[in-house]
C-alpha cells in the first residue's frame, strides 16, 4: 500500500516536483520585485532586510531628513509666503538644492540597482528575469530621470534668480509706498539705459499692493532734479540745455561718468534723479525691459489678451508700415504686442504711453502663478535676456507677495501729459500734486474727480488706438481704474 501511494505521489514526468519548482520561482520573482517596491517608497529599506544594513539605515536617514525638510518648507510655505517666495531665489540654497538632486538621482538608482542584486536575478526563470531587469530599469531611469529633470529646473530658476536680481540695497518704503522706476529701453549690445523708450513709476502700496502707474513724457524739457543731487548741481535750473529732454539724461550721464563715481549705471542713476525731482517720490528700486526682447517674454506666456480700437500699424512709419492689427478682443503674440504698444504712425507719444499702461495692466493681470509655473522654463530663458534691476534677491518675495495681491485690485493711473502738463515747460507744483492726488484716491483718503459721464462709450474719440485725444486727453492715462479705460 505504501509504494503505490509513493509510486503515485511522484509521476514518471516529474510534474510534482515541477509544480514545487514553479512555486520557488514565483516567490523568489516576487520577492525581487517587492525589494524594487520598498525600494521606490523608502530607499533603503530593501539593504535594511536582506541587503546591507548600514546601508539601508543611512538611506532610510537621509530619505526621513528629506521628508521632514518637505514638510517644513510647506508649512513655511502656508505660514509665511514671503519666506518662502524668498528661499525660493536664493541662489545658495538652490545650488544645494540641485547638487542634492544630482546626488539623489544617482544614489537612488544605485539602490534600485542593488535591490536588483538582492532579488538574485540569476536565480529567477528566464522570464521571470526579464520582467525583473524591465521593472528595475523602469524605476531606476525613471526616478534618476525625474530627479535630474527637477535638477535642471533648480538650475534655470538659479540662473533667473542671478539673471534678474542685482545688489542694489534694501530700502524701506517711503510714506507707505514703494516706488519702483520702469524703464524700456531700446536693444542692443551696450544700450541698456540709452534713452529710455518709456518711462512709469510703479506706487506700490506697502501693505495692500494696490498700485498707481506713473507715466512721465520722454520728450520733458526744463525739468528739476533731485535737490543735492549730481545732476542738480550740473543743472541748478533744471534741465535747460537745448534739445535735452528726460529720455536724453541717460546719455547725458554716459558721456560724464566721471560725475557719478563708482556707479555701475551712471544713465539709470541720473534719470532716478530727474524723476524724483519732477514727480517729489522717492525711488527705491528700478527694473529695465530691453523692448525688442520683451516680445519672447510674451510668448513665454501664449500672449496677451488687448482690446484694440483701431487698426494698430506694423512695420514702422509711413512706408514701413508692413500690415495692421485689427480691432476687436484678441490675443496678441509677442510681436504683434510690441507693436500695439510702440506703433507711431498716426499716432502721438502720448497715446503710446497710453497703450503701453493697457500692455502693463494686461501682464499684471493676466500672468497668473498657474500661467508662469506652466511656461516656467520658456519665462526664465526670456526674462533672462530682456531684463535687468537693481532689486536685491531678498527681497523678491515682498514684490511677489504685492504682486499677487495687486492681481485682484483695480490699478490707477495718471500721466504728466497734455492737456495738463506742458511738457515743453512744465508746471512742478501742478505735476507734483496730480502724482499725490493720484496716490490719495488710490489709498481711498481723497474723492474721485466728479467728472461728466458720457452716455455712450462708443461715441467716444479714438485716436492712434487709445480712447481720447490728445487734447482731451487720453483715458488709459489718467484713471482710477486702468482697465475699464483700455
Amino acid at each position: 500500500m505504501s509504494e503505490r501511494t509513493a509510486a503515485s505521489s511522484a509521476s514518471p514526468d516529474g510534474t510534482a516536483a515541477d509544480g514545487v519548482a514553479d512555486r520557488a520561482a514565483r516567490v523568489r520573482f516576487r520577492r525581487a520585485i517587492t525589494l524594487m517596491g520598498f525600494t521606490l517608497i523608502a530607499p533603503g529599506s530593501a539593504q535594511l532586510i536582506a541587503g546591507n544594513r548600514r546601508v539601508g539605515r543611512i538611506a532610510l536617514r537621509i530619505w526621513a531628513v528629506l521628508w521632514l525638510a518637505g514638510l517644513l518648507m510647506l508649512v513655511i510655505s502656508l505660514l509665511d509666503h514671503k519666506l518662502a517666495l524668498r528661499l525660493a531665489f536664493n541662489s545658495d540654497l538652490l545650488l544645494l538644492l540641485r547638487l542634492g538632486l544630482f546626488a539623489g538621482a544617482i544614489g537612488w538608482a544605485a539602490l534600485f540597482m542593488d535591490a536588483w542584486r538582492i532579488g538574485q536575478p540569476l536565480s529567477l526563470r528566464m522570464p521571470h528575469r526579464r520582467a525583473a531587469v524591465g521593472v528595475n530599469g523602469l524605476l531606476c531611469f525613471g526616478v534618476a530621470g525625474s530627479l535630474l529633470f527637477g535638477a535642471h529646473l533648480v538650475g534655470v530658476q538659479r540662473d533667473l534668480a542671478i539673471a534678474l536680481f542685482g545688489d542694489g540695497q534694501v530700502t524701506d518704503a517711503h510714506h507707505g509706498r514703494y516706488n519702483v522706476l520702469l524703464l524700456g529701453g531700446d536693444s542692443g549690445a551696450g544700450r541698456w539705459g540709452l534713452r529710455p523708450d518709456s518711462m512709469t513709476v510703479a506706487s506700490i502700496d506697502e501693505v495692500t499692493g494696490k498700485t498707481v502707474l506713473i507715466g512721465l513724457p520722454r520728450n520733458m524739457e526744463n525739468f528739476p532734479f533731485r535737490e543735492g543731487s549730481v545732476m542738480a548741481e550740473q543743472f541748478p535750473d533744471g534741465f535747460d540745455c537745448d534739445g535735452c529732454y528726460l529720455n536724453g539724461v541717460s546719455t547725458w550721464a554716459g558721456d560724464h561718468p566721471d560725475l557719478f563715481g563708482d556707479s555701475d549705471d551712471p544713465g539709470v542713476d541720473a534719470t532716478i534723479m530727474a524723476i524724483e525731482g519732477v514727480t517729489g517720490l522717492s525711488i527705491n528700486y528700478w527694473a529695465m525691459v530691453n523692448l525688442d526682447g520683451f516680445r519672447e517674454l510674451v510668448n513665454a506666456i501664449g500672449g496677451v489678451t488687448l482690446n484694440i480700437r483701431q487698426p494698430i500699424p506694423v512695420g514702422g512709419l509711413g512706408s514701413d508700415v508692413t500690415g495692421y492689427i485689427q480691432p476687436g478682443v484678441r490675443k496678441l503674440t509677442g510681436y504683434e504686442t510690441l507693436w500695439y504698444a510702440r506703433a507711431r504712425e498716426g499716432s502721438d507719444d502720448y497715446s503710446r504711453m497710453a497703450r503701453q499702461k493697457c500692455v502693463l495692466n494686461a501682464f499684471l493681470h493676466q500672468v497668473s502663478p498657474e500661467a508662469a509655473l506652466t511656461n516656467f522654463e520658456a519665462l526664465a530663458k526670456a526674462a533672462t535676456g530682456v531684463f535687468s534691476t537693481n532689486l536685491p534677491s531678498s527681497e523678491v518675495g515682498t514684490f511677489l507677495e504685492l504682486a499677487l495681491k495687486a492681481r485682484s485690485q483695480k490699478v490707477a493711473t495718471v500721466s504728466l501729459v497734455p492737456p495738463r502738463i506742458n511738457t515743453a515747460d512744465p508746471d512742478i507744483d501742478l505735476v507734483r500734486s496730480m502724482v499725490s492726488d493720484a496716490i490719495e484716491r488710490s489709498e481711498g483718503t481723497a474723492p474721485a474727480p466728479t467728472t461728466k459721464k458720457n452716455k455712450k462709450k462708443v461715441d467716444q474719440p479714438v485716436t492712434g488706438g487709445s480712447l481720447g485725444t490728445r487734447d482731451t486727453g487720453y483715458a488709459a492715462n489718467e484713471s482710477d481704474d486702468l482697465a475699464s479705460a483700455c
